[in-house]
């Protein structure tokens, strides 16, 4: 009998795990690590789901709807969280994503209509920020302030790929934007300021803090980082004449076998017990401001004037034609 009580009791046991739903998440690689926010979005979120989180790190931003875009119809993804609006709109043309259905008021600065509000019926921001390139104020005492300034220098930067990370796009449209038609004549300066570029942001980092290069492409708020979780005042962001902004979403798939989780995972999303992990994991300003607010080392926010950001359904063709220009001047 002691058997058969501890058979069923097993049977019962496995049962209630195999009920339990799991929700799968593609996101970039440095939200699910250690450091990142991926671990306490993951306590938090299976408080109250009753259901298992998956996080799936798969690279970059970019490198997302790339391999969305590959698998179709038959991923297993519900949610894929790390595109930037750099990338929406070849996501939504994509017909992979479904209208998440929800109406949020966000804090996040909006060049394209009145401040709060987000019409996206697609995607819904979790983060935002402005890229920046960060140094070592021990290593250099007057850093750069315009892209001009910095190819006349004899620096050497580290750089991200357009094709795979979202930096690495964004800097290709922060230059296209500020710079037009002389876009490539930028590139062909800057040429002999890049180190190397790599896949990702990670990659990116790693190389700086390691000493390769002088500066890295990242955000005016990484310098908060070393701050606030290493009391290291020695990492700072060169302020430019202009910056461009970086807004994160996150969508779920048409073809999601848990759609009704899915929606509850992006509700929770700009929730306060999401967005209140943000700010001191993926050290960005959050889309929804917390009830803690953010640490003081953040810096102030870009002033308007000074923001770049180009309209999500802009960017397809100008991304063309911006990576055509990058990839002249750099193989040079």
């Amino acid at each position: 009998m002691k058997y058969l009580s501890f058979a069923a009791g097993l049977f019962a046991a496995t049962a209630a795990v195999a009920e339990t739903p799991v929700l799968t998440v593609y996101t970039y690689d440095s939200f699910v690590s250690d450091w990142g926010p991926g671990p306490a979005v993951k306590a938090a979120f299976e408080e109250t789901c009753g259901c298992e989180l998956n996080l799936v790190g798969a690279g970059d931003g970019a490198a997302l709807l790339a391999r969305v875009k590959l698998e179709g119809a038959r991923s297993v993804a519900d949610v894929v969280l790390g595109l930037d609006t750099n990338l929406t709109a070849a996501a939504a043309e994509s017909g992979l994503f479904a209208e998440h259905g929800q109406t949020v008021t966000v804090d996040v600065p909006n060049p394209f209509g009145e401040p709060g509000t987000w019409t996206d019926p697609n995607f819904l921001p979790f983060d935002w920020g402005y890229f920046a390139f960060v140094y070592d104020n021990t290593k250099l005492d007057t850093a750069p302030a315009s892209f001009d300034e910095l190819a006349a220098s004899d620096l050497k930067i580290v750089i991200q790929d357009p094709r795979s990370s979202t930096p690495g796009l964004g800097l290709l449209l922060w230059v296209k934007e500020q710079y037009g038609a002389d876009a490539p004549k930028m590139w062909e300066a800057l040429s002999d300021n890049i180190l190397t570029v790599t896949k990702g942001w990670s990659e990116a980092y790693g190389l700086f803090l390691e000493g390769e290069a002088d500066m890295v492409l990242s955000y005016t708020t990484s310098p908060a980082y070393h701050i606030v979780a290493e009391e290291d005042q020695s990492k700072s962001a060169a302020a430019f004449d202009s910056h461009y902004m970086q807004i994160e979403v996150a969508g779920k798939l048409a073809n999601s076998d848990q759609p009704d989780l899915a929606d509850q995972f992006l509700a929770f999303m700009v929730s306060d017990a999401f967005q209140s992990i943000i700010p001191t994991t993926n050290w960005m300003y959050p889309a929804v401001t917390p009830a803690a607010g953010v640490p003081d080392a953040f810096a102030a926010p870009i002033a308007p004037e000074q923001a770049r950001l180009l309209a999500p359904a802009d960017v397809p063709a100008i991304r063309d034609e911006a990576l055509a220009e990058w990839q002249a001047a750099l193989s040079q």
